[in-house]
């Protein structure tokens, strides 16, 4: 009955999108976002990722145990783990609350990862939480907190399943040497299809789903059927650029969301964890929004449905820095280059309003003035120039301290000179970046833009040569200027982000657009390195994307 009553709503369904859905399936790669709601979801900006289900009990990768699995552990896992999953703590309250503190405007939970086990009481299989100790619909939870909290409901959901291949006795793997038997295909797209036909049907308007693996039919499948039943949703990975563990090297106008853990894995892993700090988080979702893209920031609950402390001091922290500096980050787009140096921007065209970040300024002491050069922005006579969150009237316990911010334009940029005057703790020390306001502006020059490209590789004895690619598609407002590379060992899927040190080559001055090349000497040792291209105008220098290459 629950199958004829789905099937019965995707009747209803305008023609008009039943006919985009089939042109756009010809075509290749279903994508039917609208471009309203593309726009609407960049204002958004921040985000919460939720990795949970029942082998959170265990404090191992989620799902991803089961591949290539003994049979005595997938009859275990299946079979006796749900029997003593009970999160009886989740409070779905308080971690809303908490994602709305931290400037969160969305959350993305995950209704079914790779293993199969749905999190909601669905009909489709019995590998559910409705037949756990816990025995409610902990999604249904979810969503009504989300929504309450006035933050834009969102879905994960795994077009593969694990515990179908299981059923059916497949191997449990994720990619396969020789195609699944049709048969077995037929009832696998079914599965799909009715279970996102009850996602979409039983829990009212979802902002966005995000489509992890199955791509393909079973991905395509997927699509099809969340636009049919809400043509207003919006599909990030699966239709927009969704980079794992990363953020994209340059700026984008396109829409992007970088999906990030707190520490080394999704789900929860109660021992052997390292995370990143408050501050690096902070980092992270100020380098997101300089460069136009959504943060979708991960946290791995308790097997009891607790967020671990770690997870939610981190949070607390961005809590409070968002609280100060929430404007630097809502509603942004690029400034003509992501960043100066430490220094990121992100920019309010119609207000004509800049946000200055300050980052890596750990050692600050409250009440020294620092002053710092923006070359990049033009002020005008009605320009001003503030420390967001702070008055600029006083430093207390400081009375002789002069708080105000001044700031002058000179030939080779702007000068400011500030104060961090405001007490955040309680010894008076702040590790995490100071934002300035600078309004009515505009840009002082314009930048060049460069490409990385695919670089070339030639083995030589004990060594490779590694022969670097760039492009310089503009030279901006320069008569001059000089190109080079930099490069560094690619530190792995995870440890990326704590990498930060880069080598260079030499760099050469060109005056005409176009491909350049320069090669480098490193020791063969089977590593993979990631390198990018840079220009360095009079003023600034500008980077290209990051690419790795394998020698």
């Amino acid at each position: 009955m629950k199958k004829i009553i789905i099937i019965s709503i995707c009747l209803f369904l305008s023609t008009s999108v039943f006919s985009q859905i089939q042109e756009s399936t010809e075509a290749g790669n279903l994508n039917l976002n609208k471009p309203e709601r593309l726009e609407w979801f960049k204002e958004l900006g921040f985000g919460m990722f939720i990795h949970f289900s029942f082998d959170s009990q265990l404090g191992v990768v989620i799902s991803h145990s089961m591949a290539g699995a003994s049979q005595d552990y997938l009859d275990r896992f299946v079979n006796e783990l749900p029997k003593t999953f009970n999160p009886k703590e989740f409070d779905a309250v308080e971690i809303a609350t908490l994602a709305k503190l931290a400037g969160m405007k969305y959350i993305v939970f995950t209704t079914k990862h790779h293993s199969g086990f749905c999190m909601w009481d669905t009909e489709t299989t019995d590998f559910n939480i409705m037949n756990t100790p816990y025995g409610k619909d902990l999604l249904a939870e979810y969503v009504e907190a989300t929504r309450a909290a006035g933050l834009a409901v969102g879905f994960y959901f795994s077009p593969e399943d694990f515990n179908f291949l299981y059923e059916n006795g497949m191997q449990v793997r994720r990619r396969f040497t020789e195609p699944i038997p049709d048969r077995i295909m037929t009832d696998y797209l079914e599965l799909v299809e009715l279970q996102n036909m009850e996602l979409m049907a039983k829990y009212g308007e979802i902002g966005m789903i995000f489509f992890d693996g199955g791509e393909g039919p079973l991905q395509e499948k997927c699509k099809e059927v969340v636009w049919e039943l809400q043509p207003n949703i919006i599909v990030t990975r699966g239709a927009i650029k969704t980079p794992e563990q990363t953020v994209l090297g340059i700026s984008s106008d396109e829409p992007w969301e970088s999906c990030i853990t707190m520490g080394t894995q999704w789900a929860n892993k109660p021992t052997n964890e390292v995370y990143k700090n408050g501050t690096r988080l902070i980092e992270l979702l100020i380098e997101t929004r300089s460069k136009g893209g959504n943060l979708l920031l991960n946290i791995g609950p308790k097997h009891t449905g607790e967020v671990p402390e770690q997870q939610e001091a981190n949070l607390r922290e961005m809590a409070a820095w968002n609280f100060i500096n929430y404007e630097a980050v809502e509603k942004v787009s690029p400034w003509i280059l992501p960043n100066e140096g430490n220094t990121w921007f992100t920019w309010k065209p119609k207000e004509k309003t800049l946000y200055a970040i300050l980052t890596k300024t750990p050692n600050w002491p409250r009440g020294e003035r620092r002053e710092f050069v923006i070359k990049s922005v033009q002020i005008s006579d009605k320009s001003k120039v503030s420390v967001l969150g702070h008055a600029g009237e006083l430093v207390e316990y400081q009375p002789t301290a002069d708080a105000t911010t001044y700031f002058e334009q000179k030939e080779d940029g702007l000068h400011v000179s500030c104060v961090r005057a405001q007490r955040i703790y309680n010894n008076h020390k702040w590790h995490n970046p100071i934002v300035l306001k600078i309004t009515d502006v505009q840009p002082a020059l314009e930048p060049p833009v460069i490409l990385t490209k695919k670089a070339d590789i030639t083995t030589q004895g004990n060594f490779s040569r590694l022969e670097f690619r760039g492009e310089l598609v503009k030279r901006g407002d320069a008569e001059k200027v000089k190109v080079g590379f930099q490069y560094r060992e690619y530190a792995g899927f995870v440890e990326e982000l704590y990498s930060d040190e880069w080598m260079e080559t030499e760099t050469i001055e060109v005056s005409g657009d176009g491909e350049f090349e320069m090669k480098a000497n490193i020791k063969k040792e089977g590593k993979t390195i990631q390198y990018r291209a840079f220009v360095d105008h009079p003023k600034l220098r500008v980077y290209g994307d990051i690419l790795r290459v394998n020698y």
